[in-house]
């Protein structure tokens, strides 16, 4: 059983606005669960797949962090797309995994389940922010 703390960090006073937000945290909880997970992958698979997997999840929050430090919200946004790039590139490698019997069936489902919760939530948050994206010189009729 995967075990990884729940709940929303408060953003404001640390200047942290990316740990107010819960599509990060749940990537964030995503990322402790694929270190955890992948300790136990074999070790031919650590500058491989181990490496992918951790990669692509420490990407999905990080590009969180980042996207909500920029100005504007299109370029959040952006960096709200590469995050779900990396979701989706992680279900991918976890698919593998579990192929490969580097996972059991109840982990991947218990870590798939936490990839979609956090791509359901990025997913939100990219769309709650569309409509605020100012129309750029690029983008304008």
């Amino acid at each position: 059983m995967i075990s990884v703390a729940e709940g929303t960090a408060k953003a404001g006073k640390n200047g942290k606005r990316h740990e107010g937000l819960k599509s990060w945290s749940a990537c964030h909880n995503l990322t402790v669960a694929i270190y955890q997970v992948t300790r136990r992958w074999p070790g031919h698979e650590v500058y491989g797949l181990t490496s992918q997997a951790r990669r692509a999840a420490y990407s999905a929050a990080a590009n969180i962090a980042e996207g909500s430090a920029k100005r504007g919200s299109a370029e959040f946004r952006r960096f709200l797309n590469i995050s779900l790039g990396s979701l989706a590139e992680l279900s991918y490698i976890l698919l593998l995994a579990r192929d490969l019997d580097y996972l059991k069936s109840e982990e991947w489902g218990e870590i798939e389940a936490l990839r979609d919760h956090a791509g359901r939530l990025t997913w939100g948050l990219y769309r709650a922010i569309e409509g605020k994206a100012k129309p750029t010189a690029n983008t304008r009729t």
